[in-house]
């Protein structure tokens, strides 16, 4: 039932095949009912996000917000922390005071945590306060959350463009980051690998071609980039690089800077803002790397959130056979539109 102001959910919600759902299930350990596809380009996502649609499509927007919205991995995080420096007049003390996701949440977490794998979080958990917090925090769904956050609001979001709601764009202000997809499908794997609330099969090789199918969450990858690669000429939309983060972080820092109205910053500003976001400072940054989420036993082992970052990592693990899957799929996807990444401009071998 439609509650009063909201609009009917316009996409049509599958269940992914019971078959398939069962063999990804072997490895994708997190969860455990199953898999929907969404709408005509068939958007893939855990089974919670049945329950959770609707909502997110008819989340009131402000005029003050601030939303980060990428495919997973593809530099996120960083663009969080410069955005929340650059509108909060460069306050470093706070920043690591405070962890990210609570001064920039992330909307669709929850939906990612199966409602059996939260009821083990609250049993492992259950004899520290603390840490019950932490996972009662994690399992509210992000959309009550912000709700409930004062303006300006800063939001991540992993879901495409077309599932957010109508009035994203025209209502806030929304930055987009982009990330080579080679690259991408290497830092998924790994962050899979890390979180008991994924999980992947321990062949690369295996989870690129369930990729590659789209047959992973937020799949399919160029169908998400292109919805904001099309909306990049909005006045409200910037839309970014990772490999322009790393190559250029000082020209992309004041970039975002303008596109958010915040005050010019300083040399000194900006020297500081580099150095706290340069990769060795960044995979330390307790506020930063996921430590909430190591104290209640949601990290696999000693994984690292904040990985390796670096740009063509992809070629230590791709054979002569996924070289040239990924030239097809790069071609079969992006053949008719003008989207380049930055890679692409600069090596001859894709």
């Amino acid at each position: 039932m439609v509650k009063q102001h909201e609009q009917e959910f316009p996409y049509a919600i599958q269940d992914v095949e019971p078959e398939l759902a069962a063999k990804l299930m072997v490895h994708y350990t997190g969860e455990r009912t199953g898999f929907v596809r969404v709408g005509p380009k068939g958007y893939f996502f855990p089974h919670k996000y049945k329950s959770h649609a609707a909502s997110y499509y008819n989340m009131p927007v402000r005029s003050g917000d601030v939303f980060v919205n990428t495919f997973p991995r593809s530099g996120t995080t960083w663009a969080q922390e410069l955005i929340w420096l650059l509108k909060n007049n460069c306050d470093f003390e706070k920043a690591l005071e405070i962890p990210l996701n609570i001064r920039f949440p992330f909307l669709d977490f929850s939906m990612l945590i199966h409602p059996e794998l939260a009821r083990q979080m609250y049993e492992e958990n259950d004899d520290d306060e603390e840490k019950l917090r932490i996972v009662e925090i994690s399992n509210m769904p992000g959309f009550e959350k912000v709700n409930e956050m004062p303006s300006p609001r800063f939001i991540k979001s992993h879901l495409p463009l077309s599932l957010l709601p109508p009035t994203l764009v025209d209502k806030a202000k929304v930055v987009y980051v982009a990330r080579d997809p080679r690259d991408v499908v290497v830092s998924v794997y790994h962050l899979c690998k890390m979180h008991r609330i994924l999980g992947a099969p321990d062949s690369f090789k295996e989870f690129w071609n369930w990729f590659i199918k789209d047959q992973h969450h937020c799949c399919p990858l160029f169908e998400h980039v292109k919805e904001a690669w099309n909306l990049r000429h909005h006045p409200n939309m910037l839309f970014i690089f990772y490999e322009e983060l790393y190559e250029n972080l000082r020209f992309t820092i004041q970039r975002v800077s303008s596109f958010l109205g915040t005050p010019e910053c300083t040399e000194e500003q900006i020297e500081k803002l580099c150095d706290h976001l340069s990769f060795e400072k960044f995979k330390d940054n307790k506020a930063v790397n996921h430590s909430l989420l190591s104290k209640i036993n949601f990290i696999n082992g000693d994984h690292m959130f904040i990985r390796k970052g670096k740009m063509g990592g992809w070629r230590d693990y791709f054979d002569s056979e996924m070289i040239e899957q990924a030239k097809n799929w790069f071609t079969d996807n992006l053949s008719g539109t003008d989207l380049l990444y930055p890679s692409m401009k600069t090596t001859s071998s894709h």
